[in-house]
């Protein structure tokens, strides 16, 4: 059995998951999509939770090349790197007719009470994209308050995204996605906005 086997029920069942839900998804889907016998898919994989968790690892080892890589393509300023994360998820909204929206919120959404090894993944998904938004603020952390707590911030932005998404699908509505980007820009532009002003203090002695 090749490793091109495996790879592609993977990426079969990574879409089948992101389209129709774990739940959702059978066997016989991810055999009938991915044409692979099912010799060969027990060969590597015993049960669709172990299929899920090849899913997961996936996500948390491409990151970069999958995600990031495609979302900053030309993008150079730390800040509008997380704008332009957003925006991918904005576009698959739109182009997908809200049938897209983040892969890993909705698996975490959908697996109520998942197994140890899932809880981990995607925690650890989570964490990573946490991490991916954080390096863009602290590269650009002279630009906010030194008191900012850039890893909460990053938190927040995850927590932002994952919402709007959640509405903006239930509504099929992408003004609601767009609103709450908006705020959250607002909000960068105000911590951005204190620190000039807290050196152009320090500068003049003058508030």
């Amino acid at each position: 059995m090749n490793s091109a086997t495996r790879d592609r029920i993977v990426r079969t069942a990574m879409e089948l998951f992101f389209v129709k839900g774990f739940n959702s998804t059978s066997i016989s889907d991810i055999l009938s999509r991915s044409q692979v016998h099912s010799g060969s898919l027990y060969h590597f994989f015993p049960g669709k939770q172990d299929v899920l968790v090849a899913v997961l690892e996936y996500y948390r080892d491409g990151i970069r090349e999958n995600l990031l890589d495609n979302a900053w393509n030309g993008v150079d300023d730390p800040v509008e790197k997380i704008f332009a994360l957003l925006n991918g998820y904005r576009i698959g909204l739109v182009e997908s007719d809200y049938l897209y929206g983040c892969p890993i919120g909705n698996l975490a959404l959908e697996i109520s009470e998942p197994d140890p090894r899932i809880r981990e993944l995607l925690a650890m998904n989570f964490a990573n994209w946490v991490r991916a938004v954080e390096d863009c603020l602290d590269e650009a952390a002279d630009r906010f308050p030194p008191d900012t707590d850039r890893h909460a911030l990053a938190e927040f932005i995850l927590t932002a995204m994952e919402g709007a998404i959640m509405q903006a699908r239930t509504a099929q509505d992408i003004s609601i996605f767009d609103r709450n980007v908006s705020i959250l820009r607002a909000h960068l532009e105000m911590l951005q906005a204190q620190t000039v002003k807290a050196r152009v203090t320090l500068t003049t002695g003058r508030e």
